[in-house]
């Protein structure tokens, strides 16, 4: 099996990157005016096109090989995620407590002028 991360390989993350990079060429196409427009057209065919060549075409084969790979086994699997999660709570809690200085903030008028 090939290096994967998240359970899979790097051709999931070149169609993930262009698409993204696609649906940007897309908003700054649609914004132009006149005929660039049509832009879009080309732009859509070719991410279909690698899209395609890369789930048609795999790089590697997707019988396993005869031999077992070395399994590497993270210990730390918990540990991490509990790890993410508190500092998640963290950043939530003090993203909720700024929002009283925020809405809470005072706004004072401004001097009226008198002729």
């Amino acid at each position: 099996m090939a290096t994967t991360v998240l359970g899979v390989g790097t051709g999931v993350f070149i169609i993930t990157a262009v698409w993204i990079v696609s649906f940007v060429l897309w908003m700054m196409l649609l914004r132009a005016s006149g005929s660039i427009k049509l832009g879009v057209v080309p732009v859509f065919f070719l991410a279909l096109t690698v899209t395609l060549a890369l789930v048609f075409f795999p790089q590697s084969p997707s019988t396993p090989s005869a031999f077992k790979e070395k399994e590497i086994v993270d210990p730390l699997f918990i540990a991490r995620y509990v790890l993410l999660g508190l500092a998640t709570l963290i950043f939530l809690f003090g993203l909720v407590m700024l929002l009283p200085f925020h809405f809470l903030e005072p706004v004072y008028a401004k001097a009226l002028r008198t002729h």
